[in-house]
């Protein structure tokens, strides 16, 4: 499955890495690659504890690239 992951540094200069359509899946790293490391965990455990509670998994969010010139 592929899922859409938002990542933001913040004032820290931490990696806020975040799953919008898996509500309150975050994770964060020192660098880019370690937030996207601990998201990919993040959305694992994420899946299993719905999988573990009979719950439906939310279907990814579809997006697309559209470029204009301004």
């Amino acid at each position: 499955m592929k899922f859409r992951v938002i990542i933001q540094q913040d004032e820290d200069g931490v990696f806020v890495a975040e799953c919008p359509s898996l509500p309150g899946c975050i994770s964060q790293g020192k660098t880019r690659e370690e937030a996207l490391e601990n998201i990919r965990d993040a959305i694992t455990g994420y899946l299993e504890s719905l999988k573990k509670h009979n719950e439906p998994i939310p279907p990814p969010i579809d997006e697309e690239i559209v470029e204009i010139n301004a």
